[in-house]
């Protein structure tokens, strides 16, 4: 007798071969539940808040006069909110606090408002889902995570230039002044990078909240005088893992044009640095080609490549820095490219072209921006504009006789 009534007792391979399908997908069912990412978790919930409020937004007018596409370019929307006043402003960010915190162009002090009221929507989404035992506990645990996460983002003074609660999450902040800054400086992080891991209170140098904190203090330290502002980049969607996501770039590519985005939609400055780690590097080094003119630095550090082959592979005129610690596993992943695998050549090797920098005292892959190393302290220099006094590696003599 059959376990399937439609089958035939000759049909072994068919009934072996549904056998298969039926326990795969119960495997399936085993993680989702354990996860706590049951369908039932997202039944209630917009999936892409981001996209419905743009859609709603589009659709909508304001004293008779259509707005403009969200996704315009940043004069058109500077243009725009310059000819508002401010109770026009305020009135629009409390309306879309989603569209107008991530609108490229809009007033940064504006978007920090918006995007206020967008985290704090988003708490209390995740506040209810605490309690919500249709749940799993581990579906409850991380709504609880998030909720706490969410909360700190609405710690009085921290400003949020980015926001998009959809997935995992996307966000972006701010330290020092961005609207009068003269140098910005741009982290960007690598993987396993969302709205969970902005930020960390153990090892907190490792998560991009405080990679910006401590370089933007860094800077401080090196020039007081510099009007500098750093930005927590991650306002992209990061691999999960190392796994085939990591290994190729098809999320390079994406971030890459939102990278592009933002440098476009900055205030005008007259320098700005982007310090891209890890996987940020690939981000960095497939968006150099495009950049603006004001981008003067790009430095990595434990880069995996930057798919490219040498220096002029990346297309730019800005100065490219790389380090890497001798104690960083990165070292040892294989450094090609072979149908969409891998990153290229490794921009730490001397023939790549790169000034190669000392990361003395960085200790492994994450510890580039913990303080009292070199490695941070020279891309302090480097955001600060003071060239010379950057030490480089010793396998590098042409780094020193440059800045020279």
């Amino acid at each position: 007798m059959t376990s399937f009534p439609g089958l035939a007792p000759s049909s072994g391979f068919l009934q072996s071969t549904v056998w298969r399908a039926a326990l795969a997908l119960l495997v399936v069912f085993v993680m989702l539940a354990i996860t706590g990412w049951t369908a039932i978790r997202s039944t209630k919930e917009d999936a892409n808040p981001l996209a419905t409020a743009k859609s709603a937004w589009r659709h909508a007018t304001f004293h008779g006069r259509p707005l403009p596409d969200p996704d315009a370019a940043p004069a058109t929307v500077r243009a725009f909110f310059a000819s508002l006043d401010r109770a026009e402003r305020a009135q629009l960010a409390h309306r879309y606090p989603l569209v107008v915190g991530n609108m490229g162009g809009a007033p940064v002090t504006l978007r920090y408002r918006a995007n206020q009221m967008a985290i704090d929507d988003a708490r209390v989404i995740e506040k209810r889902r605490m309690d919500d035992h249709r749940l799993t506990p581990v579906g409850r645990q991380e709504a609880s995570r998030l909720m706490h996460r969410l909360e700190s983002l609405m710690s009085p003074g921290r400003q949020i230039l980015a926001f998009d609660p959809a997935g995992d999450g996307r966000a972006a902040e701010v330290f020092g002044d961005l609207a009068t800054a003269d140098r910005v400086s741009v982290v960007v992080p690598g993987v396993d990078t969302n709205l969970s891991t902005f930020e960390r209170t153990a090892k907190a140098t490792a998560a991009p909240v405080g990679m910006a904190k401590s370089l933007y203090e860094a800077e401080r330290a090196a020039r007081p005088d510099a009007r500098t502002a750093v930005i927590a980049w991650a306002d992209y969607t990061t691999p999960s893992g190392l796994g085939v996501e990591a290994a190729t770039g098809q999320l390079a590519r994406a971030g890459a044009v939102r990278l592009r985005s933002l440098v476009d939609a900055l205030p005008s400055t007259d320098s700005v640095s982007l310090f891209c780690h890890s996987y940020g590097s690939v981000v960095c080094g497939v968006a150099a080609r495009d950049l603006p003119d004001d981008v003067t630095d790009i430095a990595v550090a434990g880069s995996p490549g930057m798919r490219a082959g040498n220096l002029s592979g990346l297309g730019t005129r800005a100065r490219v820095w790389a380090m890497r610690d001798a104690d960083d596993w990165i070292q040892d992943v294989p450094y090609l490219e072979v149908g969409g695998l891998g990153h290229g050549a490794d921009p730490v090797d001397p023939s790549f072209g790169a000034r190669i920098l000392s990361a003395q005292g960085a200790a492994g892959h994450a510890g580039y921006f913990a303080p009292g190393t070199q490695s941070l302290r020279n891309f302090a220099l480097v955001g600060v504009g003071d060239l010379g006094s950057v030490d480089c590696a010793a396998s590098d003599p042409r780094c020193s006789a440059d800045l020279a």
